[in-house]
Protein backbone atom coordinates (compact mmCIF):
# COMPACT_ATOMS: atom_id res chain seq x y z
CA UNK A 1 0.00 0.00 0.00
CA UNK A 2 1.28 3.49 -0.89
CA UNK A 3 1.91 5.41 2.34
CA UNK A 4 0.16 8.69 3.10
CA UNK A 5 2.74 11.47 3.31
CA UNK A 6 2.73 15.04 4.63
CA UNK A 7 3.96 16.98 1.60
CA UNK A 8 3.98 20.59 2.85
CA UNK A 9 2.93 22.79 5.77
CA UNK A 10 2.53 26.57 5.60
CA UNK A 11 1.22 29.39 7.75
CA UNK A 12 -0.34 32.84 7.25
CA UNK A 13 -0.69 35.61 9.81
CA UNK A 14 -3.27 38.40 10.16
CA UNK A 15 -2.16 41.99 9.55
CA UNK A 16 -2.27 43.23 13.16
CA UNK A 17 0.13 42.25 15.93
CA UNK A 18 1.07 43.42 19.44
CA UNK A 19 3.54 42.37 22.08
CA UNK A 20 2.17 41.44 25.50
CA UNK A 21 3.97 44.49 26.87
CA UNK A 22 1.93 46.69 24.50
CA UNK A 23 -1.35 44.96 25.43
CA UNK A 24 -1.08 45.34 29.24
CA UNK A 25 -1.97 49.10 29.28
CA UNK A 26 -5.19 48.25 27.38
CA UNK A 27 -5.95 45.50 29.91
CA UNK A 28 -5.38 47.99 32.77
CA UNK A 29 -7.79 50.44 31.17
CA UNK A 30 -10.37 47.72 30.47
CA UNK A 31 -10.29 46.61 34.13
CA UNK A 32 -10.14 50.14 35.61
CA UNK A 33 -13.55 49.69 37.30
CA UNK A 34 -12.52 46.39 38.90
CA UNK A 35 -10.80 45.91 42.27
CA UNK A 36 -7.09 46.76 42.28
CA UNK A 37 -6.18 43.26 43.54
CA UNK A 38 -8.11 41.60 40.70
CA UNK A 39 -6.50 43.93 38.15
CA UNK A 40 -3.01 43.10 39.40
CA UNK A 41 -3.82 39.38 39.26
CA UNK A 42 -4.95 39.60 35.62
CA UNK A 43 -1.84 41.58 34.60
CA UNK A 44 0.27 38.86 36.25
CA UNK A 45 -1.62 36.22 34.21
CA UNK A 46 -0.70 38.11 31.01
CA UNK A 47 2.92 38.53 32.11
CA UNK A 48 3.29 34.86 33.07
CA UNK A 49 1.45 33.33 30.09
CA UNK A 50 4.62 32.54 28.12
CA UNK A 51 3.33 34.59 25.15
CA UNK A 52 5.52 37.48 23.98
CA UNK A 53 3.51 38.44 20.90
CA UNK A 54 0.23 37.60 19.19
CA UNK A 55 -1.49 38.43 15.92
CA UNK A 56 -5.09 39.50 15.36
CA UNK A 57 -7.65 39.96 12.60
CA UNK A 58 -8.60 43.30 14.17
CA UNK A 59 -6.59 46.08 15.76
CA UNK A 60 -6.44 46.19 19.54
CA UNK A 61 -8.76 49.24 19.71
CA UNK A 62 -11.44 47.16 17.96
CA UNK A 63 -10.84 44.21 20.31
CA UNK A 64 -11.50 46.39 23.38
CA UNK A 65 -14.49 48.11 21.77
CA UNK A 66 -17.96 46.86 22.73
CA UNK A 67 -19.11 45.51 19.37
CA UNK A 68 -21.97 43.07 18.96
CA UNK A 69 -21.60 39.38 18.16
CA UNK A 70 -22.92 40.14 14.67
CA UNK A 71 -20.24 42.80 14.03
CA UNK A 72 -17.37 40.66 15.35
CA UNK A 73 -18.54 37.62 13.41
CA UNK A 74 -18.74 39.70 10.21
CA UNK A 75 -15.05 40.65 10.68
CA UNK A 76 -14.27 36.97 11.34
CA UNK A 77 -15.99 35.86 8.10
CA UNK A 78 -14.28 38.55 6.02
CA UNK A 79 -10.79 37.88 7.41
CA UNK A 80 -11.04 34.07 7.52
CA UNK A 81 -11.73 34.05 3.76
CA UNK A 82 -8.62 36.17 3.14
CA UNK A 83 -6.36 34.13 5.44
CA UNK A 84 -7.71 30.80 4.17
CA UNK A 85 -6.98 31.74 0.53
CA UNK A 86 -3.54 33.07 1.42
CA UNK A 87 -2.43 30.04 3.45
CA UNK A 88 -3.69 27.51 0.88
CA UNK A 89 -1.86 29.37 -1.90
CA UNK A 90 1.31 29.42 0.23
CA UNK A 91 1.15 25.65 0.74
CA UNK A 92 0.40 24.87 -2.93
CA UNK A 93 3.37 27.00 -3.94
CA UNK A 94 5.62 25.16 -1.43
CA UNK A 95 4.55 21.78 -2.84
CA UNK A 96 4.50 22.98 -6.46
CA UNK A 97 0.91 21.72 -6.81
CA UNK A 98 -1.91 23.20 -8.86
CA UNK A 99 -5.08 24.09 -6.94
CA UNK A 100 -7.23 21.93 -9.24
CA UNK A 101 -5.12 18.85 -8.39
CA UNK A 102 -6.69 18.64 -4.89
CA UNK A 103 -9.16 15.79 -4.38
CA UNK A 104 -10.17 16.55 -0.79
CA UNK A 105 -10.34 19.77 1.22
CA UNK A 106 -10.89 19.97 4.97
CA UNK A 107 -11.44 23.36 6.59
CA UNK A 108 -11.07 23.79 10.33
CA UNK A 109 -12.34 26.61 12.57
CA UNK A 110 -14.27 26.97 15.82
CA UNK A 111 -13.99 30.71 16.58
CA UNK A 112 -16.80 32.04 14.39
CA UNK A 113 -19.84 30.95 12.43
CA UNK A 114 -20.21 30.90 8.65
CA UNK A 115 -22.50 28.95 6.34
CA UNK A 116 -21.45 28.08 3.64
CA UNK A 117 -18.23 27.05 5.37
CA UNK A 118 -14.80 28.34 4.33
CA UNK A 119 -14.13 25.46 1.90
CA UNK A 120 -16.97 26.61 -0.38
CA UNK A 121 -15.31 30.03 -0.79
CA UNK A 122 -11.89 28.45 -1.36
CA UNK A 123 -13.33 26.28 -4.16
CA UNK A 124 -14.45 29.45 -5.96
CA UNK A 125 -11.46 31.63 -5.09
CA UNK A 126 -8.74 29.15 -6.11
CA UNK A 127 -10.79 27.33 -8.81
CA UNK A 128 -10.64 23.89 -7.22
CA UNK A 129 -12.19 21.11 -9.29
CA UNK A 130 -15.96 20.72 -9.17
CA UNK A 131 -15.90 17.19 -7.73
CA UNK A 132 -13.50 17.99 -4.86
CA UNK A 133 -14.69 16.34 -1.62
CA UNK A 134 -15.14 18.89 1.17
CA UNK A 135 -15.36 18.53 4.93
CA UNK A 136 -15.74 21.43 7.37
CA UNK A 137 -14.64 20.66 10.95
CA UNK A 138 -16.22 23.23 13.23
CA UNK A 139 -16.63 22.17 16.85
CA UNK A 140 -13.45 20.37 17.92
CA UNK A 141 -11.48 23.37 19.18
CA UNK A 142 -7.71 23.14 19.67
CA UNK A 143 -7.64 19.44 18.72
CA UNK A 144 -9.17 19.99 15.28
CA UNK A 145 -5.95 20.55 13.32
CA UNK A 146 -4.87 17.01 14.20
CA UNK A 147 -8.46 15.77 13.69
CA UNK A 148 -8.12 17.11 10.14
CA UNK A 149 -4.88 15.14 9.70
CA UNK A 150 -6.68 11.98 10.88
CA UNK A 151 -9.62 12.48 8.48
CA UNK A 152 -7.29 13.25 5.56
CA UNK A 153 -5.08 10.23 6.33
CA UNK A 154 -8.10 7.90 6.37
CA UNK A 155 -9.44 9.31 3.09
CA UNK A 156 -6.05 8.98 1.38
CA UNK A 157 -5.37 5.45 2.72
CA UNK A 158 -8.58 4.33 1.04
CA UNK A 159 -7.94 6.37 -2.12
CA UNK A 160 -4.42 5.85 -3.52
CA UNK A 161 -2.98 8.47 -5.86
CA UNK A 162 -4.96 11.36 -4.35
CA UNK A 163 -4.18 14.74 -2.74
CA UNK A 164 -5.71 16.48 0.28
CA UNK A 165 -5.49 19.90 1.94
CA UNK A 166 -6.31 20.85 5.52
CA UNK A 167 -6.88 24.59 6.00
CA UNK A 168 -7.18 25.75 9.63
CA UNK A 169 -8.06 29.39 10.32
CA UNK A 170 -8.81 30.65 13.82
CA UNK A 171 -9.58 33.98 15.47
CA UNK A 172 -9.93 33.63 19.26
CA UNK A 173 -9.76 37.47 19.22
CA UNK A 174 -13.27 37.46 17.71
CA UNK A 175 -14.54 35.52 20.76
CA UNK A 176 -13.12 37.92 23.40
CA UNK A 177 -15.89 39.00 25.79
CA UNK A 178 -15.61 42.58 27.04
CA UNK A 179 -18.17 42.17 29.85
CA UNK A 180 -17.03 38.78 31.08
CA UNK A 181 -14.73 39.08 34.10
CA UNK A 182 -14.45 35.34 34.71
CA UNK A 183 -11.02 33.72 35.07
CA UNK A 184 -11.71 31.64 31.93
CA UNK A 185 -12.02 34.86 29.88
CA UNK A 186 -8.93 36.37 31.50
CA UNK A 187 -6.76 33.31 30.90
CA UNK A 188 -7.97 32.86 27.31
CA UNK A 189 -7.33 36.56 26.57
CA UNK A 190 -3.79 36.12 27.92
CA UNK A 191 -2.87 33.02 25.91
CA UNK A 192 -4.78 33.12 22.62
CA UNK A 193 -3.93 34.72 19.26
CA UNK A 194 -5.13 34.46 15.64
CA UNK A 195 -3.57 32.60 12.72
CA UNK A 196 -3.94 30.23 9.79
CA UNK A 197 -2.16 27.03 8.76
CA UNK A 198 -2.38 24.60 5.85
CA UNK A 199 -1.17 21.01 5.49
CA UNK A 200 -0.99 19.17 2.16
CA UNK A 201 -0.99 15.36 2.14
CA UNK A 202 -0.71 12.78 -0.64
CA UNK A 203 -1.18 9.06 -1.29
CA UNK A 204 0.69 9.20 -4.60
CA UNK A 205 3.57 6.92 -5.59
CA UNK A 206 6.96 8.55 -4.97
CA UNK A 207 5.51 11.22 -2.65
CA UNK A 208 7.80 13.42 -0.56
CA UNK A 209 7.70 14.16 3.17
CA UNK A 210 7.20 12.16 6.37
CA UNK A 211 4.78 9.24 6.14
CA UNK A 212 1.89 8.68 8.54
CA UNK A 213 2.43 5.44 10.48
CA UNK A 214 -0.74 5.62 12.57
CA UNK A 215 -3.46 7.97 13.79
CA UNK A 216 -6.00 7.73 16.57
CA UNK A 217 -8.33 9.71 18.81
CA UNK A 218 -8.62 9.29 22.58
CA UNK A 219 -11.79 10.44 24.35
CA UNK A 220 -11.86 11.22 28.07
CA UNK A 221 -14.99 9.97 29.82
CA UNK A 222 -17.40 12.50 31.39
CA UNK A 223 -15.15 15.49 30.69
CA UNK A 224 -17.33 17.68 28.45
CA UNK A 225 -17.26 20.42 31.10
CA UNK A 226 -13.50 21.01 30.82
CA UNK A 227 -13.34 23.15 27.69
CA UNK A 228 -15.55 24.74 25.03
CA UNK A 229 -17.78 27.71 24.31
CA UNK A 230 -21.20 28.79 25.52
CA UNK A 231 -23.10 30.55 22.75
CA UNK A 232 -24.48 33.75 24.36
CA UNK A 233 -26.12 36.87 22.92
CA UNK A 234 -22.70 38.55 23.20
CA UNK A 235 -20.95 35.76 21.26
CA UNK A 236 -18.87 32.67 22.04
CA UNK A 237 -18.05 32.67 25.75
CA UNK A 238 -14.98 30.63 26.76
CA UNK A 239 -15.24 27.60 29.06
CA UNK A 240 -11.81 26.67 30.41
CA UNK A 241 -11.53 24.55 33.55
CA UNK A 242 -8.33 25.15 35.59
CA UNK A 243 -8.09 21.36 36.09
CA UNK A 244 -7.19 20.76 32.39
CA UNK A 245 -3.37 20.36 32.84
CA UNK A 246 -3.88 18.02 35.81
CA UNK A 247 -6.45 15.89 33.92
CA UNK A 248 -4.14 15.65 30.89
CA UNK A 249 -1.24 14.57 33.14
CA UNK A 250 -3.33 11.82 34.75
CA UNK A 251 -4.25 10.37 31.32
CA UNK A 252 -0.85 10.78 29.66
CA UNK A 253 0.42 7.20 30.01
CA UNK A 254 -2.80 5.80 28.43
CA UNK A 255 -2.76 8.45 25.68
CA UNK A 256 0.83 7.86 24.58
CA UNK A 257 2.16 4.36 25.33
CA UNK A 258 -0.60 1.99 24.04
CA UNK A 259 -0.90 4.07 20.86
CA UNK A 260 2.83 3.87 20.11
CA UNK A 261 2.93 0.16 20.96
CA UNK A 262 0.02 -0.52 18.59
CA UNK A 263 2.06 0.98 15.74
CA UNK A 264 5.29 -0.87 16.56
CA UNK A 265 6.97 2.02 18.32
CA UNK A 266 7.65 3.36 21.81
CA UNK A 267 8.56 6.69 23.39
CA UNK A 268 12.31 5.88 23.17
CA UNK A 269 11.96 5.60 19.36
CA UNK A 270 10.13 8.94 19.06
CA UNK A 271 12.74 11.60 18.26
CA UNK A 272 10.47 14.63 17.83
CA UNK A 273 7.51 15.77 19.94
CA UNK A 274 5.09 17.85 17.85
CA UNK A 275 2.78 19.00 20.64
CA UNK A 276 0.01 21.59 20.75
CA UNK A 277 1.00 24.44 23.11
CA UNK A 278 -2.32 24.85 24.91
CA UNK A 279 -0.81 27.25 27.44
CA UNK A 280 2.20 27.62 29.72
CA UNK A 281 0.85 25.18 32.33
CA UNK A 282 0.14 22.47 29.76
CA UNK A 283 3.60 22.99 28.20
CA UNK A 284 5.13 22.65 31.68
CA UNK A 285 3.06 19.52 32.41
CA UNK A 286 4.23 17.85 29.19
CA UNK A 287 7.83 18.90 29.80
CA UNK A 288 7.75 17.42 33.31
CA UNK A 289 6.52 14.12 31.87
CA UNK A 290 8.95 13.88 28.96
CA UNK A 291 12.00 15.76 30.25
CA UNK A 292 13.02 12.72 32.27
CA UNK A 293 13.13 10.71 29.04
CA UNK A 294 15.54 13.17 27.46
CA UNK A 295 12.87 14.64 25.14
CA UNK A 296 12.32 18.35 24.63
CA UNK A 297 9.38 20.43 23.46
CA UNK A 298 11.40 23.52 22.53
CA UNK A 299 9.50 24.06 19.26
CA UNK A 300 6.16 23.88 21.09
CA UNK A 301 7.28 26.49 23.61
CA UNK A 302 8.70 28.73 20.87
CA UNK A 303 5.38 28.73 18.95
CA UNK A 304 3.47 29.69 22.12
CA UNK A 305 5.95 32.48 22.78
CA UNK A 306 5.91 33.91 19.24
CA UNK A 307 2.20 33.56 18.37
CA UNK A 308 0.16 32.45 21.40
CA UNK A 309 -2.34 29.60 21.26
CA UNK A 310 -4.17 29.87 17.91
CA UNK A 311 -6.52 26.99 18.70
CA UNK A 312 -6.51 24.33 15.93
CA UNK A 313 -3.71 26.02 13.92
CA UNK A 314 -1.09 26.00 16.65
CA UNK A 315 0.17 22.42 16.47
CA UNK A 316 0.45 22.83 12.69
CA UNK A 317 2.83 25.79 13.28
CA UNK A 318 4.92 23.40 15.40
CA UNK A 319 4.76 20.79 12.62
CA UNK A 320 5.93 23.37 10.05
CA UNK A 321 9.05 24.05 12.14
CA UNK A 322 9.95 20.34 12.00
CA UNK A 323 9.13 20.12 8.28
CA UNK A 324 11.62 22.96 7.66
CA UNK A 325 14.44 21.07 9.43
CA UNK A 326 16.82 18.52 7.87
CA UNK A 327 15.57 15.43 9.71
CA UNK A 328 17.24 12.03 9.22
CA UNK A 329 15.39 9.26 7.38
CA UNK A 330 13.75 6.83 9.81
CA UNK A 331 13.31 9.34 12.64
CA UNK A 332 9.82 9.46 14.16
CA UNK A 333 7.58 12.28 15.36
CA UNK A 334 4.51 12.20 17.60
CA UNK A 335 1.87 14.83 16.81
CA UNK A 336 -0.48 15.44 19.75
CA UNK A 337 -3.22 17.94 20.55
CA UNK A 338 -6.03 18.30 23.08
CA UNK A 339 -9.47 19.84 22.76
CA UNK A 340 -13.10 20.00 23.83
CA UNK A 341 -14.84 16.72 24.41
CA UNK A 342 -12.42 16.27 26.21
CA UNK A 343 -10.16 14.52 23.72
CA UNK A 344 -6.57 13.90 22.62
CA UNK A 345 -5.71 13.38 18.94
CA UNK A 346 -2.50 11.53 18.00
CA UNK A 347 -0.59 10.97 14.76
CA UNK A 348 2.69 9.07 14.48
CA UNK A 349 4.92 10.08 11.55
CA UNK A 350 8.24 8.86 10.16
CA UNK A 351 10.68 10.71 7.93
Amino acid sequence: MTPVRITAVSKALPQYSRTTEDIIPFVDLWLSNQEERFRRKVVKIFEGAGVDKRYGIMDIDEVFHATSFEEKNAIYVREVKKLGSKVLRNALQKADWQADSLDYIITVSCTGIMIPSLDAYLINELHLKQDVVRLPVTEMGCAAGVSGLIYAANFLKNNPGKRAAIVAVESPTATFQLNDYSMANMVSAAIFGDGAACVLLSSEQGGQGPKIIGEEMYHFQDATHLMGFDLTNAGLKMILDPAVPEVIASHFPEIVHPFLEKHGSNIEKVDHLVFHPGGRKIVQTVEDLFGKLGKNIDETRAVLQEYGNMSSCTVLYVLERFMDQAIETGEQGLILSFGPGFSAQRVLIEW
